[in-house]
């Protein structure tokens, strides 16, 4: 298992070096003059000039590289060009918020897809079946943002049961943080129920064709029994749709922080990308990169606990 676990930790640290190397270069090769979109059409030339010699566009493109990666390496992103503040202290702020909203949708998909597709696959053609089908086609069909405005009609406005906009940071108030969140984490786990609902019930109707079901029943094991060992091999294509899910909701979340005026880290890659701030985005893109290969890891750590089998393929 220790094995494992290394060469899966060394296959992520391989994809967060590759993805940065990528990332910075096609970055500054796609912004070929971010002092213009610094400091605006009218910025004289000698202006530009002192401005690229600030923030070092000057030096050779593999010197700036060097420069920026060694900084990462020892935990420094670098100053932001929009205001010359530390990228990382900036980065701490907005983390937290975009986290938090993530990570709420993801365990509402977990825990409402999980139920609805152990219902639907364990009674397949019913009622239940029939509506989650017909939902699943609504839901896919509806535009995130719509959803977004509706929520905020019916919950916020109407009921005010939620605020409309804003962030409550959770050291101020548990309970503001808590409703803060509610309806973008909602609107963002909306679509994911579905997909893991889906996979899980098909999952489930195909083990329960299997020959060890037909043998547990044919024993007069108990129903729910049975249901245990379903889920125990049905949950590594629910497991495998909800961490897809989470990265998904990294950047899903640019449309939801903006409707809902969360300062996250989709605002500020918006801000970033207008501003032309290659170290922002940069450690943007790094930032959400970590959480890629953690959330990969934690599945591959979970599907070889699940099935011994794959910690030697």
């Amino acid at each position: 298992m220790l094995l494992f676990t290394l060469k899966r930790l060394g296959s992520g640290l391989v994809l967060l070096f590759v993805v940065s190397i990528a990332t910075f270069f096609l970055a500054h090769f796609a912004i070929s003059d971010p002092t213009a979109a610094l400091l605006g059409t009218s910025a004289t030339p000698a202006q530009q000039a002192a401005l690229a010699e600030k923030i070092g566009i000057d030096q050779p493109i593999m010197a700036q590289f060097w420069n920026w990666f060694s900084g990462v390496l020892h935990g420094d992103f670098g100053f932001s060009w929009r205001n010359f503040q530390p990228v990382g202290e900036q980065l701490a702020l907005k983390v937290p918020v975009t986290l938090s909203v993530v990570t709420f949708a993801t365990l509402i998909i977990a825990v409402v897809g999980t139920a609805f597709g152990v219902t639907a696959g364990l009674h397949p053609g019913g009622w239940f079946d029939r509506v989650t089908k017909a939902v699943s086609v609504v839901l896919f069909a509806l535009p995130g943002f719509w959803v977004s405005l509706v929520l905020i009609t019916w919950f916020a406005i109407d009921l005010m049961w939620f605020p409309a906009v804003g962030y409550v940071p959770v050291d101020q108030s548990f309970t503001g943080w808590l409703r803060s969140i509610t309806l973008p984490a909602v609107s963002l786990a909306l679509g994911g129920i579905v997909a893991v609902a889906e996979q899980l019930r098909n999952a489930i109707l195909a083990s329960n064709r299997q020959d060890y079901v037909r043998t547990l029943r044919s024993r007069g094991l108990r129903q729910r029994s049975i249901t245990l060992h379903l889920l125990r091999n049905s949950s590594p294509a629910a497991l495998t749709t909800i961490a897809l899910m989470f990265v998904g909701l990294l950047s899903g979340s640019v449309v939801v922080e903006g409707i809902f005026s969360l300062p996250g880290l989709g605002q500020l890659t918006n801000q970033s990308s207008q501003n032309g701030d290659i170290p922002m985005l940069l450690g943007i893109t790094v930032i959400s990169v970590v959480f890629v290969v953690i959330v990969n890891l934690a599945l591959d750590l979970v599907l070889a606990w699940l099935n011994p089998k794959a910690r030697v393929q």
